[in-house]
Formats: structure tokens, sequence, C-alpha cells
């Protein structure tokens, strides 16, 4: 047992190599690529480890360290990042969602404090003590779970069916074909959708403050987008909201003083969006924790939009149009 624990100590570091040995690789077969704008995306446990590669290139770059990256940004959907926040945002948005009671809320909240002294004890550098704060922690969303009556806690909406609450066997059988191995360049290994073994792994890094290295990108330019489905309550937009609020940095004041604006495709709000110079969060309407599977077009023109520095362009001149 210490055996695994002190091997998952490295787990994020060893991830954020492989991630970067993975582009490197592909950077040395098409070395055109190097000149292209650079974006990180990714979703869930990725509020993890995106702002961690983000970080690790961006100092890679400063320091002339191999090949040039040219990042530009980085965004995050429905992850975790700052659990001490997030954590306690769980009675809170439950509350709100009507998934729990008055007399419920009052019971799970007295839960916070612990878990709060638990994070406080992990910090922000992954240690045995981590992996206590996650059981700790977790009491607060099981409760919540035990008195929701059997929903999916990815989309409230829906009832939980299967033991990851979705079928994703078409997806295992496409990411396992010969051409699409082949042309990923993983050879022989098989994906499955949610593998035990990574994530025993991860356990020690779950409760880690990954926050820390973002306000350093975003000062030296590098943007970050924050993106939340409104009916997650795993990694609920509520705590996401909270811990982009709460990041210090430059521009923390005039972000969290800036207007909410709404988030228009073809004519229709599909979110709220909020931004001020490199940082934006949006909450999307009409979705869970997985947005392009629920709202395929406005993250399409989300990530569009965003990667063109255009992300706010729609929602002002709906918002004008309005008011004239």
């Amino acid at each position: 047992m210490l055996l695994c624990l002190v091997s998952s100590l490295v787990a994020l570091s060893r991830l954020l190599m492989e991630i970067e040995s993975f582009y490197l690789e592909k950077l040395i077969v098409c070395p055109e690529l190097a000149r292209n704008d650079f974006y990180i995306t990714g979703e869930s446990y990725a509020g993890h480890y995106i702002p961690a590669f983000a970080a690790r290139v961006h100092r890679g770059n400063k320091a002339e360290d191999g090949i040039h990256i040219n990042l530009k940004g980085f965004a995050i959907g429905n992850g975790l990042t700052d659990p001490a926040i997030q954590y306690k945002a769980y009675p809170d948005y439950a509350l709100d969602m009507g998934l729990i009671k008055k007399t419920d809320y009052s019971l799970i909240n007295k839960l916070v404090p612990v878990c709060e002294f638990a994070i406080k004890l992990c910090g922000t550098d992954g240690t045995i003590s981590c992996m206590a704060s996650y059981f700790v922690c977790n009491t607060i969303f099981a409760s919540i779970i035990a008195r929701a009556g059997g929903i999916n806690y990815y989309d409230i909406r829906k009832k939980c069916e299967g033991s990851l609450c979705y079928d994703f066997s078409n997806m295992e059988t496409f990411l396992n074909k010969k051409s699409v191995r082949d042309a990923l360049g993983v050879g022989n290994i098989e994906f499955i959708s949610c593998s035990p073994t990574m994530y025993q792994a991860m356990l020690v890094d779950w409760m880690r403050n990954l926050e820390v290295g973002i306000p350093a990108l975003l000062e030296d330019g590098v943007k970050l987008l924050v993106y939340a489905g409104e009916y997650d309550l795993i990694c609920n937009w509520l705590g996401n909201s909270r811990w982009v609020h709460a990041m210090q940095w430059s521009g923390q004041k005039e972000f969290v003083a800036s207007p909410e604006v709404p988030f228009v495709v073809d004519g229709s709000e599909a979110g709220v969006l909020k931004t001020h110079g490199p940082l934006g969060f949006l909450k999307v309407h009409d979705a869970g924790h997985m947005v392009p599977m629920d709202q395929p077009k406005a993250a399409l023109e989300m990530l569009k939009r965003w990667t063109k520095g255009s992300l706010a362009e729609g929602g002002k001149a709906e918002k004008l149009f309005a008011e004239m």
C-alpha cells in the first residue's frame, strides 16, 4: 500500500511528461506545426493537468528550453481545479437546484469546515495527507447523492444508468480501431473509458489546488477560458465560477466588476459570459458535465470565437441591440 501511495505522488508530474513528450514527438515528425498557435483544452479532471501542462510549456518557452511551443491559451470545461472552493460550493449548488432540502443543507454544510481543514493539510504539492482529504471531503458529495435519489451527477436532469452513468462503448470501439491508434501513434495500447489504475494513481493529487500556477500565465497574456454546463453537479458551474472570481491576479477587480453578457449562437442565448483581458468564464445553458456532447454547436462556436479572440462579440452586440 505504501509503495502505491509513494508512486502516486508523482502521478501528475509523470502525466505532464507523457503529454509533453507526445506533443514534442509530433513536432519532430511535423516541424511545420511549431509555427501554429497552440491551445490546450480539456474537461473534468483535466482541470488539474491542463493548467499544470500550460504552466510547464510556458516555463519552457521563457527558459528557451527545447522547441518553442506557440502557447496562446488553455481552456477548462467543468473542471476540478481548486478543490477547497469547489467542494464548499456543493451544498449551495445542490440546494439551489432542488437536489436537497434546507434541513439537509444545514447538516451537509457542517462537513465543509472539516473538509477545508483537510485540504489545507494537503496543500499544493500532493502528499499522503491529500489521500485522507479526498475521503474526508467526498463525504459532502456522497451525502448529496444519497439524498438526491439516483441522479446522474454529470447531468442532474437524468438518472444514472450504468457504472459511469453513460454508455461509452461506441467511443471505446472507435478509439481502439487500428487506424485510429496508428493515427494517434499509441501503438497497441487499449483505450478504456475509465481506468481504475489511473484513478487510483490520481487520488493523491485530487485535492491539490492547481489554480496557483494560473495567474502567472494570465499576467503574460496567455488566455484562459473556463466553461461549465449548468446541470453538472460533480464539477458544477457555481464552484468553477467562485474559484475563477477568487483568483488573485492584476485584473481580478476588473474581472469581478465586468458585466455578464449573453453568449448568443444562431440568435439564441446559449450561455452567460463574463470576460476581462485574457480571462473568460462561460456558463453554458442546457448542458451537463460534457458540454460538447450536450451542446455541440455552442461548444464549437465557443472554441472558434475564443481562439479568434472574438468570444464576447456576439453577446455584446445582442445586449446593445436589446438596450436600443
